[in-house]
């Protein structure tokens, strides 16, 4: 999946060094030499002007099998810290995605510290019982605090000074190919009829299933095409029929030949804890390849999609079968220039950018030194100093 973290840390990579720890993986008894760190770097690395930045390398844990929690955070912290082990921390910036990596690099000393906070995600299928107070934590250690949307820039604005939203994004021109693409279509996807409603994303429990089969029975002469990896739910639960087509994950780059053959697009969300505080990524990206869409009233959809009728809102397998019936018919030249004014106000190079701003900012001020007042009986102190972009480079 591109998303999010993908689409801002190769952003990133143009001013810094990025090193994007994942999530530990075990391997079976026996492996030798763990627990260790294997690192590779990968083509987000590269931009798009081919003017080489600094890179993006990802660093994936792999610890042996049957290791209690407190084993784990130790070797997670063990690994890490070896692997900044010598670089200097005076332009670091951490960047969190989760709070639970905070108990294996919270005594990491850094210029500025963000959190990316682009989901809910204590409300998810599995999410650990202590996410909420790691949460805590990471808000009483981040300068900077951003939020994937609007709705959950409303509910953790009062927990933090410093929070800014920024809402999903848009690769313009990447999902524009498909308005113009005449190339043959996905083999997966060339035989199936017409009309074609689609979607695109991980298939978890944010998925309303029963909603996508009472969708599938109420129009069975149309044909539902489905891309995207099964998360954390089981692959048995998916409803089946003739017109449902399960196509799996497809790499991003395969995305635009995919939505050039659609004659709609629907996004079927569940409306639950886990959906609560959602922007989907996927709004714009279905907008920008000129896919006409409906989804459920998911909040950070309905506004400002919705409200603005860029995107059907409907409650219901019944509701969305009948927008759907106005989106395969309606004319389309009024809507695609609403698309286009609507889109053209954000970027992903933007979102960097007002981000970037904010970064430098606070490590501009936190270098500055604190000025001893008459009273005061310790000597000044001064915070980490950030290094300028052509020096030596500062990490995330």
């Amino acid at each position: 999946m591109r998303q999010r973290p993908q689409h801002l840390l190769s952003r990133a990579a143009k001013h810094y060094r990025v090193l994007f720890i994942e999530e530990p993986v075990f391997t079976a008894e026996g492996d030798a030499g763990l627990p260790r760190m294997d690192i590779t770097p990968r083509p987000e690395g590269v931009s798009p002007d081919g003017v080489s930045p600094h890179g993006v390398s990802v660093a994936v844990p792999v610890l042996p099998p049957g290791l209690n929690d407190d084993a784990v955070t130790f070797h997670l912290s063990q690994l890490v810290h070896a692997l900044l082990a010598g670089r200097d921390p005076s332009s670091r910036v951490l960047w969190y995605y989760t709070p639970a990596a905070l108990d294996f690099t919270g005594d990491l000393p850094a210029a500025v510290t963000v959190y990316d906070n682009m989901d809910e995600l204590s409300a998810f299928l599995g999410a650990s019982h202590q996410l909420l107070a790691q949460e805590n934590a990471l808000f009483a250690k981040a300068d900077l605090v951003f939020t994937g949307g609007m709705s959950l820039y409303a509910a953790k604005r009062h927990r933090h000074p410093a929070v800014h939203a920024f809402p999903s994004s848009i690769d313009a021109r990447h999902f524009a190919q498909a308005l113009s693409y005449d190339g043959a279509e996905p083999a997966d996807q060339a035989g199936i009829p017409h009309p074609r409603i689609g979607f695109f994303g991980v298939i978890d429990e944010r998925m309303d299933l029963d909603l996508v089969g009472q969708l599938a029975d109420l129009r069975p002469d149309w044909h539902f095409i489905m891309l995207g990896p099964v998360v954390k739910i089981d692959a048995a639960s998916l409803p089946r029929r003739a017109n449902l087509h399960w196509l799996g994950a497809k790499g991003y780059d395969e995305l635009p030949r995919y939505l050039a053959g659609w004659d709609a697009g629907f996004m079927p969300f569940a409306l639950n804890e886990a959906t609560r505080f959602i922007s989907p990524t996927k709004t714009p990206e279905f907008l920008a390849a000129g896919v006409p869409l409906v989804s459920t009233p998911i909040t950070d959809v309905v506004n400002p999609y919705g409200t603005k009728d860029l995107v059907r809102i409907a409650d219901g397998a019944a509701a969305m079968a009948i927008h759907l019936d106005g989106l395969l018919t309606q004319p389309r030249d009024l809507w695609r220039a609403a698309v286009k004014r609507q889109l053209a106000a954000t970027s992903w190079d933007k979102t960097w950018a007002a981000m970037r701003t904010l970064i430098e900012g606070v490590a501009a001020a936190k270098a500055q030194p604190v000025r001893k007042s008459p009273a005061a009986a310790q000597p000044a102190r001064h915070a980490f100093t950030a290094a300028p972009a052509e020096q030596e480079p500062a990490h995330v």
